[in-house]
């Protein structure tokens, strides 16, 4: 039994070895043609039917002596074939030519080993596999290990919208949104509902080829949270005479400390004292907060429970709660909720009663008191009698003389 798994293991391992080889290879296997002339090309493009392509291309000889930039230099593209001779019905674009029959034109200066060039009026038909060649007579060659894959679709393709930075509360990242540009003579439009008319620049990739982007940056928050970032790329075609616009979306995953925490009592009526409720702790958070829960007491508040469930016995005695809510980006609490048993309100309530009769009973008092003052002062009480003995005289001239007799 030992051996048939060992003899297994072995084939299994072997036959491993085999695949690793055979992809290594072929991966890195060289092109077998050793041709003259090599091009720095993109190995693959795509472009829009009814727009342009700009190629980006530049070419080196081996060996070099053999090109002269003094002697007339041409460029030659051939399609489906990287051989020239037998497939002249495969050159499609030769600048030689007085009339050209495909909407091919090189950019690029040819003695400057620059082949850029510009595919015009593309059409879904145009996809295939392209070869450039040169000819600088008596150097003529073809660059055919560097063949060209360009593919023409029917349909817009989808801009790409990219978040630099971490998606936290209080965290600024800038978003950008992108559409690859084939035809940088059109470029796409973009546009999107961050922000109104956002600016398009054209950017130059590392391979030559073009980017149009748009970009903002933003501070986050827990708004953001679950917010769907729009973008559309609209490509003029037919020289500008129809649009073909894609869209793309991304909705933002931003996290944020708990937020609106809050208590609430089941049942949340008066019970009777030795009776239970439940109390339930409420938050936003993300990710998921911890829950604890404290009472309060004369030492200050004390840890009592966790989770975001509580269940207490109620008492005679009221007593207050409240939870906190915690996660990675902070806490936060809520406020004190009471607790109260039915006959411990029924004694508050009698207790303020009382409390508001002596009150009104005071007050009543103070009111008689001061009425009674009021008409004292308002009406005197009448003249004391003058002493026996004493008279009273009027005396012309408005004032009074007293004279005594004895």
């Amino acid at each position: 039994m030992m051996s048939v798994i060992t003899v297994q293991f072995v084939k299994m391992v072997t036959a491993n070895m085999l695949l690793s080889v055979f992809f290594v290879s072929g991966a890195l296997a060289p092109c077998p043609y050793n041709p003259d002339l090599f091009i720095t090309a993109p190995k693959q493009m795509e472009a829009l039917s009814g727009s342009c392509l700009r190629i980006p291309c530049h070419f080196r000889a081996k060996p070099d002596e053999k090109f002269k930039n003094p002697r007339k230099t041409f460029g030659v593209w051939i399609k489906n074939s990287k051989y020239f001779a037998p497939n002249h019905k495969n050159v499609i674009f030769n600048s030689s030519w007085e009339h050209i029959f495909y909407p091919m034109k090189i950019t690029g200066d040819l003695s400057q080993k620059n082949c850029t060039t510009l595919f015009s009026s593309l059409i879904t038909n145009h996809t295939d596999t392209y070869f450039f060649r040169i000819e600088n007579r008596p150097f003529l060659a073809t660059a055919s290990c560097d063949p060209l894959q360009i593919t023409v679709r029917g349909s817009a393709p989808s801009p790409r919208i990219e978040i630099s930075g971490d998606l936290k509360e209080k965290e600024s990242v800038t978003i950008s949104c992108s559409a690859s540009t084939p035809c940088p003579h059109s470029p796409p439009k973009l546009t999107w509902n961050l922000q109104q008319d956002p600016p398009n620049n054209i950017e130059e990739n590392t391979d030559r080829t073009f980017t149009t982007k748009i970009q903002k940056t933003i501070t986050l928050s827990d708004t953001h949270d679950g917010f769907t970032i729009s973008c559309s790329a609209t490509y003029p075609v037919n020289e500008g005479r129809e649009v073909k616009t894609a869209e793309e979306r991304k909705t933002l995953s931003v996290s944020y400390a708990p937020k609106d925490t809050s208590v609430s009592i089941s049942p949340s009526g008066l019970v009777s004292a030795g009776s239970w409720v439940n109390l339930t702790c409420s938050s936003r958070a993300k990710p998921p907060a911890s829950f604890s829960w404290f009472k309060n007491s004369k030492d200050g508040a004390i840890s009592v429970a966790e989770g975001k469930f509580y269940s207490v016995n109620v008492t005679g005695v009221t007593e207050d709660y409240h939870c906190v809510v915690t996660n990675v980006l902070g806490n936060q609490r809520s406020s004190w909720i009471s607790l109260k048993s039915a006959e411990s309100s029924d004694s508050s309530l009698i207790w303020a009663s009382a409390l508001g009769g002596v009150i009104i009973i005071i007050i009543i008092i103070i009111c008689l008191a001061v009425c009674v003052w009021r008409c004292k002062t308002k009406h005197p009480n009448p003249q004391q009698p003058q002493s026996q003995g004493a008279e009273v005289l009027e005396v012309p001239g408005s004032w009074d003389v007293v004279r005594n007799q004895f």
